[in-house]
């Protein structure tokens, strides 16, 4: 071989060297950085029937991360509070309640719903891998003993509307987007007393409680407040690229206690002839038997103010937004509790005073003043039926013991 082909042979294999050496290195930084990327978490949401204590009665929910580098799933629980935490009390009466996200083994969040029986169903989310791991990354550092705890509210800010608030996130916006202008019409009072149903004290509490800003229709991303609304919109959101958010659904555990209640329409006509038949009985009585009547409504006046007191101090001093500007304290005074001297009188045959008489007639008229027709209400309150039931018993105390009495 003549010394230029020899030459030639040398860069040859020199070259090749050099190829496959390059080739070597970027294999190695390219097995590298596949090590340096962390692996894609699944993320699922995990929603719970309802219990029959009055604070499970909305059910709930959690986000899940399953992360191939973790031993098991995690569940990142928002619904946690303590009961021995110094100020609870005080704090829930003022609307002030505090409460913070766990994060614990999602097998450990189920034993105590499996213990009672309620259900639990998981919805494996269909996430972008960046998603999946900023999402996960988040709620690690939310969970964090420094940032674990938020102030809670019952319709705005609970532990549905935080994992409704994380995903949508993860989402960019996407989820709020596509609920924001949807509505079935429920509020939060429909909604209210329709999972309070099966427990009459707690629905009776929440009717009488709740004021107007309990009566406005709800967008669906509001209606994320309850945590089986948010799973059924979960199943109706799209990806960017039209694929369904919800990739899988499984049922973990079987919903033991009662189910959800259905809502029912609340008709008005009973409340009216309830109403009505007391008040006739009212006037019968004050003729026939005044001092018999003056203990009952003695006790009347005495629970109507007592509610009214209740409904004022929390408009006046709480947080308790769903309670304020309540039109029950026109029908439910706390003026009433001026009344119970002249109930007194009146027991032990007395004459009521001018001042018990124009106090009475107060009440009366405020009480018709709930009258006052919707479209007149700036902000409108669905309380229709306790007009019914309880204005025809003020008019009917009015129309007895209002009047100047002859000598």
């Amino acid at each position: 071989m003549t010394a230029p082909a020899m030459a030639g042979s040398a860069h040859l294999r020199m070259g090749i060297a050099r190829l496959l050496l390059a080739a070597v290195l970027f294999a190695c930084l390219a097995g590298n950085a596949l090590a340096q990327t962390p692996p894609t978490p699944r993320i699922g949401v995990v929603t719970m029937g309802p219990g029959d204590i009055f604070w499970e009665r909305f059910g709930h929910d959690a986000i899940v991360v399953d992360d191939p580098a973790q031993p098991g799933p995690v569940s990142y629980n928002f619904g946690f509070f303590d009961l021995q935490e110094d100020g609870f009390a005080q704090r829930f009466a003022k609307g002030e309640m505090r409460y913070l996200l766990v994060a614990l083994p999602l097998e450990e969040d189920l034993a105590y719903y499996r213990e009672v029986g309620r259900g639990a169903s998981l919805q494996w989310l269909d996430l972008e891998p960046a998603q999946a791991r900023r999402l996960a990354a988040d709620l690690a550092e939310n969970a964090r003993p420094e940032n674990a705890r938020y102030r809670y509210d019952y319709y705005t800010d609970n532990c549905a509307t935080r994992v409704r608030d994380a995903l949508d996130r993860a989402l960019d916006g996407r989820l709020r987007r596509q609920l924001e202008g949807r509505s079935s019409g429920d509020t939060y009072r429909s909604e209210s007393l329709r999972l309070a149903a099966p427990a009459p004290l707690m629905w009776l509490g929440f009717d009488i409680a709740i004021g107007p800003f309990g009566d406005r229709a709800l967008t669906r991303w509001e209606q994320g407040f309850l945590p089986r609304r948010l799973a059924d919109d979960l199943r109706k959101v799209t990806r960017a690229d039209g694929r369904p958010l919800v990739a899988a659904e499984i049922e973990l555990l079987p919903q033991g206690q009662t189910a959800e209640p259905v809502e029912q329409a609340l008709p008005l006509w009973p409340w009216l002839l309830v109403g009505a038949s007391l008040a006739l009985l009212v006037l019968g009585l004050g003729r026939r038997y005044p001092r018999t009547l003056a203990g009952l409504v003695g006790g009347f006046w005495l629970l109507c103010g007592l509610l009214g007191a209740v409904l004022a101090l929390s408009w006046a001093f709480t947080e308790h937004r769903a309670l304020w500007a309540n039109r029950n304290l026109l029908l439910m005074n706390p003026l009433c509790l001026l009344l119970l001297p002249g109930a007194w009188a009146l027991l032990r045959g007395r004459l009521p005073s001018p001042r018990f008489r124009a106090l009475l007639l107060a009440v009366a008229v405020l009480a018709a003043l709930a009258c006052l027709p919707l479209w007149l209400q700036a902000v409108p309150q669905r309380n229709g039926h306790w007009i019914a039931l309880l204005l025809p018993l003020h008019l009917a105390f009015a129309r007895l013991w209002s009047r100047p009495v002859r000598a």
